[in-house]
C-alpha cells in the first residue's frame, strides 16, 4: 500500500493479469462445446451444392462479428468493475456525471452501424440464394401434405397429370420418399402445399423455404457432391410434423434418368395433385 492510504500494488498485479484473463476467456468461449473439426463450421454441416459456401461463410461471418462485440464489451465490463472500484480505505464518493453526450452518440451510432452492415450482406446474399433462373436445367415440384412429401419430377407448380415424360414419388411417415437429384445440374423447387404450411429443408443443401397453401415459392440450387443426405420439414404441421421426413440422393445424370424411367415403369407418369389449381404468383 502507498504512504498516501490507497491501494496502487494491487492494481498494478491486477492491469498485468487483466490481459491474460481476456485471453483464457476467449479461448474458453470459441473451445467451448466444439471439436477441432466442428469449429470451422460452427455446427453447420459440409456444403454440397454450389450456393451452400455463401450461406456458411455468412454464418461464420455473423459468429466473428458477434464475438468480437462480445469480446469488446466483457472487456469494458471488467475493466470498468477492476479500475473504478472504490478504495479499500477511501470513503470518498466517485466523480458522478449526469451525462456524457460523445458517449451517448456513440453508443446510439455504433449499434446502427453494425446492423447496417450485417443487413448489407444478409440483403446481398440473400438475393443471390433467391435468384432462379427461366430455364433451369430441371423442375420439381415439391407437394408439402399432411405428413410427407410427393415429388413431381420435370413438372411444374401446376403439373400435369397427363405428361407421360414426367414422374413422380410420394411417401407417407412410415416410408419417407427419396428426392433423386443428378450431380453438378441446376434443379428448381416449385413448392406447394395441400394443407397448412410445410417447410422444405434439405439440411445439408444449407437452404430452406416455407410451403404455404395457394403460393408458390422457389428457389434454386446446383448438387455438387454426390451420396445421400437427410431432409425434413421445418415448420411445426400437426400431429406427425417429426415424421415428415425425406431423402436426398445426389447421383449421376444416367441414374437420375433411370430412376425417373423405374417410376414411369411402375406407372407413377404424371405427377400427384398439388393443391395449386392456378399459377398463383406466378401471374405477377
Amino acid at each position: 500500500m502507498s504512504p498516501n492510504g490507497s491501494d496502487r500494488s494491487p492494481r498494478r498485479t491486477m492491469r498485468r493479469k487483466l490481459p491474460q484473463a481476456l485471453a483464457l476467456g476467449l479461448v474458453i468461449a470459441t473451445a467451448t462445446g466444439c471439436s477441432a473439426n466442428d469449429l470451422p463450421r460452427l455446427g453447420l454441416p459440409s456444403p454440397v451444392t454450389k450456393e451452400g459456401p455463401m450461406v456458411l461463410h455468412m454464418w461464420q461471418g455473423s459468429w466473428i462479428a458477434a464475438l468480437v462485440v462480445g469480446v469488446l464489451m466483457w472487456g469494458l465490463i471488467i475493466w470498468s468493475v477492476i479500475f473504478h472500484r472504490r478504495s479499500r480505505t477511501g470513503v470518498q464518493v466517485p466523480p458522478q456525471t449526469r451525462y456524457n453526450v460523445p458517449i451517448e452518440a456513440l453508443y446510439t451510432a455504433v449499434p446502427i452501424i453494425i446492423v447496417s452492415v450485417l443487413f448489407y450482406f444478409v440483403a446481398r446474399d440473400e438475393s443471390k440464394l433467391t435468384a432462379v433462373s427461366e430455364k433451369p436445367q430441371h423442375t420439381v415440384n415439391v407437394v408439402g401434405f399432411q405428413w410427407s412429401w410427393a415429388f413431381n419430377y420435370e413438372n411444374t407448380e401446376n403439373p400435369d397429370p397427363a405428361n407421360q415424360q414426367a414422374a413422380y414419388d410420394v411417401g407417407t411417415p412410415g416410408e419417407p420418399p427419396t428426392l433423386y437429384l443428378p450431380v453438378n445440374e441446376s434443379v428448381q423447387f416449385r413448392l406447394t402445399s395441400r394443407d397448412v404450411i410445410h417447410d422444405f429443408w434439405p439440411i445439408n443443401f444449407m437452404m430452406k423455404m416455407d410451403v404455404v397453401p395457394g403460393v408458390v415459392n422457389k428457389f434454386e440450387v446446383t448438387p455438387t457432391v454426390k451420396g445421400e443426405y437427410m431432409g425434413k420439414c421445418a415448420e411445426l404441421c400437426g400431429v406427425d410434423h417429426s415424421r415428415m421426413l425425406f431423402n436426398v440422393k445426389v447421383v449421376d445424370r444416367a441414374e437420375y434418368e433411370q430412376h425417373l424411367k423405374d417410376l414411369r415403369a411402375k406407372g407413377q407418369t404424371g405427377a400427384v395433385p398439388s393443391g395449386i389449381t392456378t399459377m398463383g404468383s406466378e401471374e405477377k
